[in-house]
């Protein structure tokens, strides 16, 4: 017997044990996916047709391959060789989920080739110092420098800081040759703080660099499976997705779910069934990959990386791997996951499993993957002889590119007279501008006699706070510069004082002073009421 359910699936009409191979196929390997709640029928449609017409099953070239494990021998090896080389040492290791990194590569080769010139990416300490050295490529000597304390100087502002909470800003080219800027953002020991902060550089560069274009740059950021599930911010700041003063065009998840928080087993962790169950709250869909299977992974990224750009919405890839050692490399993990880490303690490495699977099916040579790591190993090894050699180490400058130039304020210049005065007609013009109304408006009579009371304030030259506060923000922008003000109810203002954007009596309609004082001229006063956040705006 078959059945016509079997067109809905890429298969005509097809015998139930047809449709169901098809099915399992697609659904019940290393691939797991969330997006049937998405209330978009276009969208459900998308994922179905790219998912089931290939069954989630990658078809890599060669070339394609090779770079998997590249990437995946420069992650094991380099933990390794910082194992080994620095004993004893905090370095918040990725191993268990060496997997993210070709992950990370293929976000920036994918995306690249998809219009991204850009990504912003924010991490806590999990796997940091394998990023910067393989992802962010700050070199292999300068992170070897840091393990030997060379480069603190506390006199300097930040100096000293771990070295698992730097960030670090390059160019790199990807295969295909585009030329992308990546930033990996500073975080603190607060795991999920540094998420608000990536989006707001994402908004602030749509805005001012790419001209509101949000294919042009991405959000990405990596989370615990812990800290998705149990920290505040990430609910906070995923509120802000689809938001017009906020929204960055879709952030990219990435959760290095190793299924224990420090010494917490995950079911102390939430009351989800899964730590991503967040996403649901921005009908976001999920990718659960089996973080041995980096092939799935990749294929996953792809996919997720074109579901961004094309209708601009967060996506989550939630990483299923482990955590090798404790939760930094001096814990003892057995005292509160024993057989957990008998089992990790047998279990091969993301690289080992994936140069077992090429060479079963004679994608490459047998010895592809010992040559990688002689020559990598050896390259570490040279880079660790030169950190030694030299006494003398320069961290990179905290303030570079369009950065250049700005530098942290002293005591001294931070309290030394500045010179911010501006002509009396010069402010009593911007007070009268900001004090009319239109004549052919009606307004509400409180807002009336509000904006007559502060007519009297411009003849009589006697300014209340509030007033003060607009006439700031107005001299600003009579120079030029661009104001943003965001938050509660900054639009009114709490205490009834601001009255920055107006409504008119009978309308939605929207009337905002400010913009009145360079009119003609692009807008550079953005003001925006905040959902009611503690802490993400």
């Amino acid at each position: 017997t078959v059945f016509n359910a079997g067109v809905e699936v890429g298969l005509g009409a097809a015998t139930l044990r047809d449709i169901r191979k098809l099915l399992e196929d697609t659904y019940c390997e290393s691939i797991g996916a969330e997006f049937s709640y998405i209330r978009n029928p276009k969208k459900v449609k998308w994922f179905q047709d790219r998912m089931e017409r290939e069954r989630n099953t990658p078809n890599f070239s060669i070339e394609t391959k090779k770079r998997i494990l590249k990437k995946l021998n420069e992650a094991v090896v380099f933990e390794n060789f910082l194992g080994t080389k620095f004993l004893g040492q905090k370095r918040f290791s990725l191993e268990g989920a060496e997997s993210v990194i070709p992950a990370l590569d293929f976000i920036i080769q994918k995306g690249a080739d998809l219009g991204v010139e850009e990504f912003v990416i924010g991490m806590a300490h999990r796997g940091r110092l394998n990023v910067l050295a393989n992802i962010m490529h700050k070199t292999y000597r300068d992170i070897f420098s840091e393990f030997e304390g060379k480069g603190y100087d506390e006199t300097k502002p930040f100096g000293g800081d771990v070295k698992y909470h730097l960030g670090f800003s390059t160019d790199v080219t990807t295969e295909t040759g585009k030329k992308v800027h990546l930033s990996l953002c500073p975080n603190p020991s607060h795991l999920e703080a540094v998420d608000p902060v990536v989006e707001g550089i994402v908004r602030s560069k749509i805005d001012f660099k790419y001209a509101g274009d949000n294919t042009k740059i991405a959000p990405i950021l990596i989370h615990g499976d812990a800290s998705i599930a149990g920290q505040g911010i990430v609910y906070e700041v995923l509120q802000m997705a689809k938001l017009d003063g906020y929204k960055t065009g879709g952030t990219i998840h990435l959760i290095i779910n190793n299924q224990v928080g420090f010494t917490t087993n995950y079911r102390d962790a939430r009351s989800a069934i899964y730590s991503t169950d967040i996403a649901k709250l921005t009908l976001s869909p999920v990718f659960h990959v089996n973080g041995d299977d980096v092939e799935a992974l990749v294929y996953a990224i792809n996919m997720a990386v074109e579901y961004r750009q094309h209708y601009h919405n967060d996506v989550f890839i939630d990483v299923l791997c482990y955590r090798r050692y404790g939760h930094n490399e001096s814990d003892e993990p057995k005292f509160t996951q024993p057989l957990l880490y008998k089992i990790i303690e047998k279990h091969p490495n993301p690289r080992e499993i994936y140069n077992k699977k090429l060479m079963a099916h004679g994608s490459v040579d047998a010895n592809l993957a010992t040559e990688m790591e002689k020559e990598f190993r050896g390259l570490l090894q040279e880079r660790l002889n030169e950190s030694k050699e030299s006494n003398v180490y320069e961290p990179n400058p905290m303030y570079s590119g369009a950065w250049t130039g700005i530098k942290m304020a002293n005591a001294d210049e931070i309290f030394a007279p500045s010179q911010t005065a501006v002509s009396e007609e010069t402010l009593l013009d911007i007070a009268t501008k900001i004090t009319t109304l239109p004549a052919d408006k009606k307004f509400f009579k409180k807002i009336e006699k509000l904006f007559e009371d502060r007519k009297r304030m411009v003849a009589t030259k006697t300014f209340d706070w509030a007033m003060g506060e607009l006439l700031a923000y107005g001299t600003l922008l009579n120079e030029g510069l661009r104001v943003r003000l965001s938050g509660q109810d900054v639009e009114r203002g709490t205490f009834s004082h601001r009255h920055a954007v107006l409504k008119f009596e009978d309308s939605e309609e929207e009337y905002t002073p400010l913009l009145q004082i360079k009119k003609g001229e692009p807008a550079k006063f953005d003001i925006f009421n905040s959902h009611l956040s503690e802490y993400g705006v």
